[in-house]
Formats: C-alpha cells, sequence, structure tokens
C-alpha cells in the first residue's frame, strides 16, 4: 500500500514538474507553504521483485533554518547535505538500498530510499559515515505492512 501512495504522489509531482525527465528520474518544483520545494526521484514504480526485496521504505531528514533562504539551505548546508546524499548513493551501489526520491526546501531534506533490512542499513550507514562529522539528521523506517 505505502508503494501505490508514493506512486500516486510521484505522479502528482511530476505534473508539476518544470525540469526535463530522462532516464533515470524526474526533477521538478512545487510550492508548499509558499516556498519552492525541489523533488529527485526516479518515474516508474519499482517492479513487484524489487518491492518484496526491498520491503521498508526509509526516510533520512534533516530539518534546516531556510528563513533567509526561501525555505532552501544555505551553501554550507547544502554541501553537506549533498555529502550524505553522495555517501547514500555509494551505498546504492552496495545493492542495500534503493533510491525512491529526495526533497529539499521548505526548511527541510528528505532522501528516501528503499532498504532490506534495518539493522543492516543501519550498520552500512553508520560504517559509510563513521568519517564524518555527525549530521543533524533523523531516520524513519516504514515496513510495507505497517502501512495497510
Amino acid at each position: 500500500m505505502i508503494f501505490f501512495r508514493l506512486f500516486i504522489t510521484i505522479i502528482i509531482i511530476s505534473m508539476c514538474t518544470i525540469s526535463s525527465s530522462d532516464e533515470s528520474g524526474i526533477i521538478g518544483e512545487l510550492k508548499e507553504d509558499g516556498l519552492a520545494v525541489v523533488y529527485k526521484f526516479v518515474n516508474e514504480l519499482p517492479a513487484e521483485e524489487i518491492r518484496e526485496k526491498y520491503s521498508w521504505l526509509t526516510v533520512v531528514s534533516w530539518k534546516y533554518d531556510g528563513s533567509q533562504r526561501n525555505g532552501m539551505p544555505s551553501g554550507d548546508e547544502n554541501s553537506q547535505m549533498l555529502t550524505l546524499e553522495h555517501e547514500l548513493e555509494r551505498m546504492e551501489e552496495g545493492e542495500f538500498c534503493r533510491h525512491v526520491y529526495s526533497r529539499t526546501g521548505n526548511n527541510l531534506k528528505e532522501l528516501v530510499y528503499y532498504i532490506q533490512d534495518r539493522t543492516h542499513f543501519i550498520d552500512e550507514f553508520n560504517d559509510a559515515m563513521s568519517k564524518h562529522s555527525r549530521y543533524p539528521i533523523e531516520i524513519n523506517f516504514y515496513e510495507e505492512q505497517d502501512m495497510e
């Protein structure tokens, strides 16, 4: 059920897209509380075998003060966020996770992934981040069956 809801959300967002799509996904912008929010997401629902393999939806959230920049992060914060996102992309290469979408704007950065196992993901995440300064993030996990 969560995958269906997520897919519907992605379709709605894609209707608000201002940038062109390519083979790997869509980048679009919409307004939330009058502030721009930029989304990047995969433009298709994953195959059923992938949805079964990666049964957890994981949301990495970074709240920040964007009041001076129309809801967007400062240059330094954005640089740190891109570093975090790059590390998650490297984890994706190891098939620990699959990117669903990311968003930036209205004082919130979210990086959302499908994962197989929470404990394994956290172990890999902590290992990948061991040489980084601590990020001001929160990680939430949602299992497919939790949403039905």
